[in-house]
């Protein structure tokens, strides 16, 4: 098969998109954090690109997309990517790109992953033990369960594949990483917030965003990279990419909006925190959806997940766990939300390689199917992350000092301020109309 000049191009550039969406989480969290914690928050996003960049070398892509003949787990043996030079992908078939430009799309995906994770434990967890954390967690649970979602199998000559994975053999419709991805993170997110307590002064102190046009310029960076991440995930410039990046577009915009009206009834005011916030969870939800629903019905899983995602991000302070940026309430129920409503809106119209769901007469199958691989996804990557948790936490410590906490994770930790007079960006604000933490949402008790 002759190589797609085209196909080729419009991956490569895809790839180039979903990395930038990482510094631009970093910027989002960064603005989201107070200002002692910014450098931190910030270099959380950073050293996992470097980290996850050598892991997906030596094996994370033969783990994620070996063919070992198993629905489980991709190739144990570290090979190095050697043997891919020169070669085009055999993921369920051949594609007209080089073999190495699907590893460098998929490796954005690694990278952003765990990255997303970070906004959960937020100004309080060691830095050495987030390293230590995102190389075992990329291991044991990223490059697994991208095995379970991404691996269409190896096609042989005789038309046989091999090694397809289990939620791909079942059925599952995820074309983008609803599951893989964000409810990976959400899940796992959930778990390290248990296992590291809330923050000092958590319910007590405002711990506003300190940096709200931060928050923005990174929202702005993620929703321009979401077009790789999804629109990309089409392997290639044809419909389909058209399609998803459509999609991903308005049903963006319908969750800010969606967002924005929750926002509106329950606090009488419409916030930017709450804008960047809902448009966060609008790229969340559609992530799954957006090349096997019409752009129409992308708009009522937009405005869904947006309302949904906007009450989620309360749950937090009725359930006491402290999830910092709201990880658990974006990520985890906005890729819930994305997944399930495959299920009532999915149309072979849109994708023949899709299924109908239960609007378009296909009963309530999908759904079926939908439901049990977000949750299969949901509680092993909650399973694991809490045991992972909790023996770095037993063996090198996973969270810094009360005093430390108290102090700055920035200045304790890197030795670095964010700015040069950290007083001039106070940690709290008198705000006689605003009480609320950084979704701007959520009121404290």
């Amino acid at each position: 098969m002759q190589l797609s000049a085209g196909d080729t191009a419009w991956v490569l550039v895809s790839a180039a998109m979903v990395l930038i969406m990482t510094p631009g989480l970093a910027f989002f969290y960064g603005g989201l954090v107070r200002g002692k914690s910014v450098v931190n928050m910030m270099m959380m996003s950073f050293v996992t690109i470097g980290v996850v960049s050598i892991l997906w070398v030596f094996f994370g892509y033969s783990w994620a997309f070996g063919d070992s003949g198993s629905s489980l787990i991709g190739q144990w043996t570290p090979v190095g990517l050697e043997h891919l030079l020169g070669t085009l992908p055999n993921n369920g078939g051949q594609y007209p790109i080089p073999h190495l430009a699907f590893v460098g799309f998929q490796l954005m995906f690694a990278i952003i992953t765990p990255a997303l994770i970070s906004g959960a434990i937020a100004d309080r967890a060691k830095f050495s033990a987030w390293i230590v954390f995102v190389t075992l967690w990329t291991s044991i649970v990223y490059f697994p369960v991208a095995h379970w979602v991404f691996d269409f199998g190896t096609k042989a000559v005789d038309g046989s594949v091999t090694g397809v994975g289990w939620l791909t053999k079942l059925g599952l419709l995820d074309f983008a990483g609803g599951t893989a991805v964000h409810i990976n993170a959400g899940a796992a997110g959930l778990a390290l917030a248990i296992v590291l307590g809330r923050r000092v002064g958590f319910r007590k102190d405002p711990m506003r965003p300190h940096n709200i046009p931060l928050v923005l310029i990174g929202a702005g960076l993620l929703w321009f990279g979401w077009f790789g991440f999804n629109a990309g995930s089409a392997l290639g410039a044809n419909d389909t990419a058209a399609l998803a990046l459509l999609n991903t577009q308005v049903a963006t915009g319908a969750a800010l909006v969606g967002w924005l009206i929750v926002e509106r009834i329950r606090e009488g005011h419409f916030t930017s925190v709450g804008a960047a916030s809902g448009a966060v969870a609008g790229l969340v939800a559609i992530t799954p959806a957006c090349a096997f629903v019409s752009p129409a019905a992308a708009v009522a899983v937009g405005l869904i997940a947006g309302g949904v995602c906007a009450f989620a991000i309360s749950l937090k302070h009725k359930l006491g766990f402290d999830d910092s940026l709201d990880v658990v309430g974006i990520h985890l129920f906005g890729g819930i939300a994305g997944c399930l409503l495959i299920g009532f809106f999915a149309t072979t119209t849109a994708n023949s390689a899709g299924a109908n769901g239960l609007f378009y007469g296909g009963g309530l199958e999908l759904l079926k199917k939908q439901a049990l691989g977000s949750g299969a996804v949901a509680v092993y990557s909650f399973v694991v992350t809490l045991v992972l948790a909790m023996v770095i936490d037993k063996t090198m410590g996973f969270r810094i000092s009360a005093d430390d906490e108290v102090e700055g994770i920035d200045s304790v930790v890197h030795g670095e301020l964010a700015y040069a007079r950290r007083v001039a960006i106070p940690d709290v604000v008198a705000n006689p109309v605003d009480d609320h933490e950084h979704s701007m949402f959520s009121k404290t008790d």
